[in-house]
């Protein structure tokens, strides 16, 4: 879940006429920005659930939004039951399984440090069907991936998607030296930097409805494609999907904030309108609040792709500029150029091979960091999930 263009939606622009097509900034600095933003579903079913709060900013502003810190969240039934959320940091708060009770209501309530106090609507539990399955298609310039679902009993209608990508990917050489500020010795498996993993959510509102059709199924709702070149498919590329089962109400306040966030280019451009979700604020009820908490358990799927399952022709591009330069202990000038760039315990230089003659060792061939690295855009760490 992503919604970090929840900017738009607070600001208030003036009519503009027709004939003005001048550059035009509109008077924003006094619009309040610091709205509540709350991301998350209360998950009925048998995984944890995460809610995360921040706050708008404005347009103009250089960051996306700012996290709520020390706010106190629980889910509560409409018994009287109170499931209370720890706090994770950066705005993130979690509960541990809830295993609720289909027969009952549930909401959001949520006390900040400031003593603001927000409540969501009740919601009876959405069930969500389990995904069908998750694909691709081969296209000339990529792949595209969609997912597959379907409820036989015809009571979900409305759906929507996110993702996490995790590719396995390279350095473009391998570096077997590592320095210990004095001499270069060989690295131990710990220590090496030459493949690596890296991870992506997804940014856009994935949405389906089935409400037009005779039966209940969702057939290859498209979710994001990866192009040919990406470095995501050069050795590995998986993708979980999590779906979510949505009440008429949520499917349409999604489907609001999807046009606002992806079809605004200008003020010129259709104008963001109004996004009421279900949350409100207690303490001020004139205080809009952004956001829609549903209840339902989450279904998921991951597929891994290789790159043999993809057409032999496509090559990735490496993302930086590549090369090698020699490394001598004694220059022509009488430099040492290893010491000088290769010994540094803070180097951005790593020696890929040696250089030698007269089984003399002369020098190293080295490259930059960019290109011998893989922890400058991932991480060595295995994921558990990876196979």
């Amino acid at each position: 879940m992503n919604l970090r263009n929840f900017t738009y939606l607070i600001i208030i622009l003036t009519v503009i006429g027709y004939g003005c097509k001048k550059p035009y900034a509109p008077q924003i600095a006094a619009v309040n920005s610091n709205y509540l933003v709350v991301e998350g579903v209360i998950n009925a079913g048998q995984d944890s659930t995460f809610i995360k709060l921040s706050h708008t900013v404005t347009i103009s502003g250089k960051v996306t939004g700012t996290a709520e810190l020390g706010a106190r969240l629980s889910v509560e039934s409409d018994q009287g039951a109170v499931y209370p959320l720890v706090e994770l940091g950066k705005g993130i708060y979690a509960s541990a399984p809830l295993n609720l009770d289909n027969s009952h209501k549930y909401h959001l309530h949520i006390i900040t440090l400031a003593d603001k106090e927000y409540i969501s609507d009740a919601e009876a539990i959405k069930s969500t069907p389990p995904i069908d399955s998750v694909g691709y298609t081969i296209q000339n310039n990529g792949i595209q991936l969609y997912a597959n679902t379907h409820d036989p009993n015809n009571n979900t209608r409305y759906y929507r998607w996110d993702y996490a990508e995790t590719w396995n990917f390279h350095a473009k050489y391998l570096t077997a030296f590592i320095t210990d500020g004095e001499k270069l010795n060989f690295r131990t498996p710990d220590q090496q930097i030459y493949t690596c993993f890296a991870s992506d959510t997804s940014s856009s509102i994935l949405l389906g409805s089935s409400s037009a059709l005779a039966r209940d199924e969702i057939y290859q709702a498209p979710l994001t494609q990866v192009i040919s070149t990406s470095e995501k498919l050069e050795t590995k590329y998986s993708i979980l999907v999590k779906e979510y089962a949505l009440t008429k109400e949520a499917y349409n306040f999604w489907q609001n904030m999807k046009k606002n966030t992806e079809q605004l280019g200008s003020i010129f451009d259709a104008q963001p309108s109004e996004v009421p979700g279900n949350i409100h604020c207690i303490t001020n009820p004139a205080e809009p609040v952004i956001g829609y908490v549903s209840v339902t358990n989450v279904q998921q799927k991951r597929i891994f792709i290789t790159q043999d399952e993809l057409p032999q022709s496509w090559v990735y591009t490496y993302p930086y500029e590549c090369g090698l330069d020699t490394m001598l202990f004694v220059t022509r000038g009488g430099q040492n150029n290893v010491a000088a760039y290769l010994l540094p315990l803070n180097t951005t230089e790593f020696a890929i091979s040696t250089i030698s003659a007269n089984n003399k060792l002369l020098g190293y061939l080295s490259t930059n960091a960019e290109c011998a690295d893989c922890t400058i855009r991932g991480t060595t760490k295995r994921p558990l999930f990876w196979k």
